[in-house]
């Protein structure tokens, strides 16, 4: 969703981030955000809910990861990044590693996003994007991978 409008079908095995008209984030597991949502991207694994892990049962490896931790309330969002694939480095983390992370920020919620080679997260500077991470690209550390969407947050200075 961008902006209130549907951009593509909801899919109900995919969670979901949902933004409303006060820019408080919540994440839904069934993938149907409410009807005030402005922003919505969807994820791939929720990882916690009502403060509490959700479990699942498919294998579990270190990964390059992209988490989303929600707040209870939704007034606070976290974004988690870990690298990953980079011997002596990072060898990413696993999604029960990522659970841990997201319960000692005391997550009401917690979604991952869909990480991997994508996973880059980077800030506006004078000079243009610049990433805060090490992505990796067909093996090569630092190179960015192409992707066709992304999940974009302005922040207001603060006075």
């Amino acid at each position: 969703i961008a902006d209130g409008e549907p951009y593509s079908p909801f899919e109900s095995r995919w969670p979901a981030l949902c933004f409303d008209d006060d820019n408080r984030a919540r994440v839904v597991a069934d993938g149907t955000c409410p009807d005030e949502t402005q922003q919505a991207i969807a994820g791939n694994q929720q990882l916690v809910a009502n403060g509490e892990a959700v479990p699942f049962d498919f294998r579990d490896r270190a990964y390059a990861r992209v988490m989303v931790v929600v707040s209870r309330g939704g007034e606070e969002l976290s974004l988690v990044v870990v690298d990953g694939k980079q011997p002596h480095y990072s060898e990413g983390a696993t999604l029960i590693q990522l659970t841990g992370i997201a319960l000692s920020l005391t997550a009401d919620a917690a979604l991952n996003l869909d990480g991997g080679g994508s996973t880059t997260l980077a800030i506006e500077t004078p000079n243009g994007p610049q990433p805060l991470n090490a992505p990796i690209h067909t093996k090569w550390p630092l190179r960015q991978r192409p992707v066709a969407n992304h999940l974009g947050i302005r922040a207001l200075a603060s006075e």
